[in-house]
Parts: structure tokens; sequence; C-alpha cells
């Protein structure tokens, strides 16, 4: 390197953000706690799960106690990992909802080592739980892993219903006042999102409310707390919808496709998108 490039670098001056967490930490938390919730296989560096949970709890409980106090943190930790069985069984319920969906799913070791919507969903839940107990900085950065593992965008505090299904799931964002039913399809690329943002909305519902057995197609996109989707609804690939809609309804987009012989095609000069 030149001389003016180790000058220029001695003299940046960075500007630290005082968050008082440990990051890399808690990532390693949550990945321990989804590991240890379905510890499918042994791999080398395996540990007992007591041993490997204790560890996470340890580095969760010094985690809240640098944002609260030591009291705050016995009790939020506690108060999590009395919930964390409940968690489990759900998790394997919403993983046989994969297996039963699903006709590429052939095992539900598969659903839970591969599948992207199920490991989003496992990080929702847990993330969802400590958003409930007052933790909403290390909730949301436990959703942003997993947003930036598996590109799928889910707010901490949305509240998802039982037997979620997130099929391929990238692209998928789910706002933070959403609210999911049970039984519910979401695919690829669909947002449940605000009609605008501004800052003064921050405590009003902003995002839509999915009722019980919707499906949501491809690239759907629903906007507007007032928004709400019937029951038993369908939302074809690609609708684009901002007012409510009632139970048992099929929403689509109408797209004319134009189909033509490529046999005699004469060139690129007449090619038409």
């Amino acid at each position: 390197m030149t001389n003016k490039t180790y000058e220029l670098i001695a003299q940046f001056n960075p500007h630290p953000i005082n968050i008082p967490i440990n990051k890399c930490e808690l990532e390693e938390a949550i990945e321990t706690l989804i590991s240890l919730m379905f510890p499918i296989c042994d791999c080398p560096e395996s540990m007992n799960i007591q041993d490997g949970l204790l560890k996470a709890a340890e580095a969760l409980h010094t985690n809240i106690e640098k944002l609260h106090n030591r009291q705050a943190a016995d009790e939020k930790t506690e108060a999590f990992f009395r919930k964390f069985p409940s968690l489990q069984e759900r998790l394997f319920k919403d993983a046989d909802c994969y297996l039963r969906f699903d006709p590429a799913a052939k095992t539900l070791e598969e659903v839970i080592i591969t599948y992207p919507g199920f490991y989003a969903l496992c990080v929702y839940r847990i993330a969802h739980e400590l958003h409930q107990l007052g933790l909403p900085l290390i909730s949301r950065l436990f959703s942003e892993h997993a947003h930036s593992k598996v590109g799928i965008d889910i707010h901490p505090a949305a509240k998802i219903g039982k037997n979620c299904f997130m099929d391929h799931g990238t692209g998928i964002v789910i706002g933070e006042t959403s609210e999911i039913g049970d039984n519910v399809k979401i695919y690829q690329g669909v947002t449940l999102g605000a009609l605008y943002v501004e800052k003064k909305l921050s405590d009003v519902k902003r995002h839509p409310t999915v009722e019980d057995n919707v499906v949501i197609y491809a690239n759907a996109t629903i906007l507007g707390g007032a928004t709400v989707i019937g029951h038993d609804s369908t939302i074809g690939g690609g609708a684009w919808l901002t007012r409510s809609v009632i139970p048992y309804s099929l929403v689509t987009n109408s797209v004319d496709v134009k189909i033509r012989s490529g046999k005699d095609f004469s060139g690129p000069f007449d090619f038409v998108i």
C-alpha cells in the first residue's frame, strides 16, 4: 500500500455506537437455541443439550442485565425458559404442517434442517416471546439475523397463529403490526406492509390482518392497518390490495398473456416485450 493509504487510515475517526449488548454472542445464542430445540444430527462439536441451553441462557441473561438490571435479567430469562418447551411443541406442529402441505417435503427432518421459511418461523417465535417480555432490541436483533440468513423479514412484534406455512420464502415481509391467523400459507415475495410511513404512526396499527385459512400467492402486496383478508380467501400472485375482502374471496390480477409461434421469428428488431 502507499504511504497515503496509511495516512488516511491513521486519520480515520470512528464514531462508535454505544449499545451495551454483544451482537455476536446473541447471534450464537439464537443458533444454539434452535439447534438444541431440534437436535437431529450428532455434529462433531455437539454438546450436552442442557449444557448448551445453559450457555445460551447465560448469554441472554448477561445481555438483558446490560440493558436493564440483575433482577430484570433473572425474571425475564426465567420467564423465557418457562415458555421454551411449549415453543418447541408449537414448532414441531408447524414443521409437520410443512410436511403435510408441500409435496416436495419428504421428511420432518428435511423441513427442520433445510426449509428457510421454517427457520425464519423458529427465530420469529423465539423473538416474539422476548418482545413480549419487553426486550425489543434483542428480539429485533434475532429477527434481523434470520432476515440476513434466509431473506425473510418478520418483525418480532407481529402476531402469527398456528401452522404458518411460508413456502420458498425469499422476499417475504411481515410488518410490525401484522396479524396472521391459523393455517395461513404465504409464498415468496409477499408483503404485508403499511400504506405509508410516518414516525407519528409508530403506535398505530399500520399493517394488515390476515384471518384463518388464507392462501397468499407469490409477490402479492397487501397494505394498510385497516385491511382485513377474510378467512378462507385466496390472494393470487402479484395482487395489490389496499382494502379489505370478505371471507371466501378469490382475488386475482387481470393478466393479458399473448402467445405466438417462434418458428418464423424474423429477428430481434421484430421482438416486442
